[in-house]
C-alpha cells in the first residue's frame, strides 16, 4: 500500500509560478515512474509531466519550457516548478505513482490539489 499526498496548489495570477509537491509514504517510490496529471472542468484528465525511476522526464506539448518535474529519492517527493502559468493551467493537479507492470502491482493516486490561474 502508497499514500500520497499532494500539497502546493492555490491561486495565482497570469504569469506567476508555483510548485507542487507530492509525499508518497510506503515502498514504492523508488521503483515507480511518478507523474503529475491535470483535469479542468469539463474535460479528461491529462499528462502534464512524468519522471522515470531513472530520471528521465517527459511533457506535454503545452507545459515544455515552463514546467519542471523533478523527484527527491531521500524525501520520497516529486515535485513540479510550474513557471510563467496561464489560465489555461487551470484544474485540479493529481499525482501518479506507477509501479512497474511486471510486478502486478497497482498504480496510485494521490487526492489532488487546485491549481487556479487568472487573467
Amino acid at each position: 500500500q502508497a499514500q500520497l499526498v499532494e500539497s502546493g496548489g492555490g491561486l495565482v495570477q497570469a504569469g506567476g509560478s508555483l510548485r507542487l509537491s507530492c509525499s508518497v509514504s510506503g515502498t514504492i517510490f523508488k521503483i515507480s515512474a511518478m507523474g503529475w496529471y491535470r483535469q479542468a472542468p469539463g474535460k479528461q484528465r491529462e499528462l502534464v509531466a512524468g519522471v522515470a525511476s531513472d530520471g528521465s522526464t517527459n511533457y506535454a506539448d503545452s507545459v515544455k519550457g515552463r514546467f519542471t518535474i523533478s523527484r527527491d529519492s531521500a524525501r520520497n517527493t516529486v515535485y513540479l516548478q510550474m513557471n510563467s502559468l496561464k489560465p489555461e493551467d487551470t484544474g485540479v493537479y493529481y499525482c501518479n505513482a506507477k509501479p512497474p507492470s511486471l510486478l502486478g502491482l497497482a498504480e496510485y493516486w494521490g487526492q489532488g490539489t487546485q491549481v487556479t490561474v487568472s487573467s
